[in-house]
């Protein structure tokens, strides 16, 4: 856990005063909702179909048990008893009155956390590997440079207005969990040949209306040299960036339409001109912002106590033990994955009740501190393995110890038609199906791996495009239908899906969806073959012609 300073709590702190004279304002009629729009947005607050929805930054994916505290009694007192968490490692609450929003953010900066930068053409929240600092094999702990990004970023003046929203993603890890290559600007910390640690830098990644994977733009840029790396970037993009059309300002475009080569030769240039100046990183500060994250003190354990040992004999708990608990770099520990998934639920949402039985299991099995993962669940990420099964246990009771984590069911949504006000069709009554579909455990592990993603409209904020199936609504003659692809993926061999034919109506996505899984199982060459690996191998006419033959 990172510890905030006094110049952390004094900004957060003054942002909640100047928002509640802007709501005042509002609310008296000084403000019209056009004028206060820009003001609320640079506090995370849309104004969505019914109500305002808030949304909150958990700045990569980190959160301690006493912040995950405020964050259910912000739920609990002035929503409607819930909170959702989105893929971008933030929680949204849908129903908060205006009046009452500056007390909630109050409340929030209690415990060091804002909704600043959640929103608006600035740089957003800085995410990352929900299990940094703790999986095997890790380079070392993105978060470090993460908290460094958004020391940097937070209310920078030359990057407020960006030409488009901004976003970074980070990972140290071989397999990437932090969905890199569809950001702004993507991070790969890894050792070159002689043995150096620095950053692989990906920029124009993004989906949406016009989807691109990120392209490396620089190998490896030192420690030293990052911080003005990306701000070369930002500078080039600021300069060049469409400002006359909000469907080509993202800096997808500007990389897409100059091609990778032009714009590297733009940054380049930017950054020599600066790379030895006020941005260059003396170890010194790195070092400073390292030893502000605490670390727990680990005991010296084994990875197989009688407890675990005689637990396992339950073969519903060896089945969780198989599906969420992830090996850990601790011997003696493991990684614990909460899904936010289950069947015949809202993917993503947890109720306050849930987040403070967390908090208190954080405390008691996981030196209180909690993950939030890009796939919309949660995590603990210090778990004695002696106590797996009394965390089970507890687990199970709140409902979040569904063992279906990469599973079928394990599905990405955004909140759709049913709160966002650019939603073209609903998302969450579709997961919702389809998880009924595929509630048989034995069914979905015999499927395997194989990430559902659903967007309500083209913003695609379900990443419905790098899904192994996507899932997006568009809307027809005033009718609910929803486009297929099949093949995308997320993680460091990120590809975009395939459409696999037309729009099929609200009633029969489902069945579409049965259809595909259906020609994959009896298609696939082995067990062990994922679904993403057949459609690479087979293409998408065969799932197809499943989809359509009775349509």
């Amino acid at each position: 856990m990172y510890a905030y300073d006094e110049l952390d709590r004094t900004i957060v702190n003054e942002r909640v005063s100047e928002f509640r004279d802007q709501v005042a304002r509002r609310l008296s009629g000084e403000l019209t909702e056009d004028e206060f729009k820009s003001l609320r947005l640079m506090n995370g607050v849309y104004l969505q179909l019914h109500a305002y929805m808030l949304r909150i930054a958990i700045p990569y994916g980190t959160l301690s048990s006493k912040q995950m505290r405020a964050l259910a009694h912000v739920a609990r007192k002035y929503d409607r008893g819930y909170g959702h968490f989105t893929t971008r490692q933030n929680i949204q609450y849908n129903w908060i009155k205006l009046a009452e929003l500056p007390d909630a953010l109050a409340d929030l900066a209690k415990v060091g956390i804002h909704g600043m930068q959640t929103s608006g053409n600035c740089i957003r929240n800085v995410t990352s590997d929900q299990w940094a600092g703790v999986v095997p094999g890790e380079v070392e702990d993105p978060r470090i440079w993460a908290e460094i990004l958004r020391q940097y970023s937070t209310l920078h003046p030359e990057f407020s207005f960006l030409p488009r929203k901004f976003k970074f993603a980070i990972t140290a890890s071989e397999h990437d969990r932090a969905a890199i290559k569809v950001h702004d600007i993507g991070l790969r910390i890894h050792r070159n040949e002689a043995g150096e640690t620095g950053f692989e830098v990906l920029v124009g990644g993004g989906l949406g209306r016009t989807p691109f994977i990120g392209k490396t733009i620089n190998e490896f840029v030192s420690h030293r040299d990052i911080l003005s790396y990306v701000e070369a970037i930002l500078r080039v993009y600021n300069q060049y960036g469409r400002r006359d059309n909000i469907y080509k300002a993202r800096i997808k475009i500007l990389v897409h339409e100059l091609g990778i080569e032009k714009f590297k030769q733009e940054v380049e240039e930017e950054w020599m001109q600066m790379r030895d100046g006020a941005l260059a990183l003396d170890p010194a500060e790195v070092e400073d912002i390292r030893s502000r994250f605490f670390y727990p003190a680990y005991e010296k354990l084994s990875d197989t106590p009688d407890e675990l040992t005689k637990a396992l004999q339950n073969p519903n708990f060896e089945a969780w033990c198989r599906n969420s608990v992830a090996a850990h770099k601790q011997p003696g520990y493991g990684i614990v994955t909460l899904s936010l998934k289950p069947v015949g639920g809202p993917p993503g949402d947890a109720t306050a009740e849930q987040m403070d039985e967390i908090a208190d299991l954080a405390e008691k099995y996981s030196f209180g501190e909690i993950r939030v993962g890009h796939e919309q669940n949660l995590a603990l990420p210090h778990v004695a393995r002696r106590d797996l099964p009394a965390l089970w246990r507890a687990l199970d009771r709140i409902g979040v110890a569904t063992p279906n984590v990469n599973l079928v069911t394990d599905i990405i949504a955004c909140p759709g038609l049913d709160y966002c006000s650019l939603a073209n069709a609903r998302s969450i009554p579709i997961a919702q199906e389809i998880t009924r579909r595929f509630a048989n455990q034995d069914t979905a592990n015999l499927i395997g791996r194989l990430h559902i993603n659903i967007s309500g409209c083209i913003n695609a904020c379900g990443h419905h495009h790098v899904g192994h199936i996507g899932i997006l609504g568009v809307e027809k003659n005033g009718e609910e239908f929803y486009q297929i692809t099949i093949g995308g993926r997320a993680d460091e061999n990120a590809e975009l899906g395939n459409l696999v034919g037309p729009a099929v109506p609200y009633d029969q996505v489902a069945d579409a969806i049965e259809d595909i899984v259906e020609a994959y199982l009896a298609l696939r060459q082995r067990p062990q073959e994922l679904f993403v690996d057949a459609v690479k191998r087979l293409g998408v006419e065969p799932f197809k012609e499943r989809v359509y033959a009775t349509r």
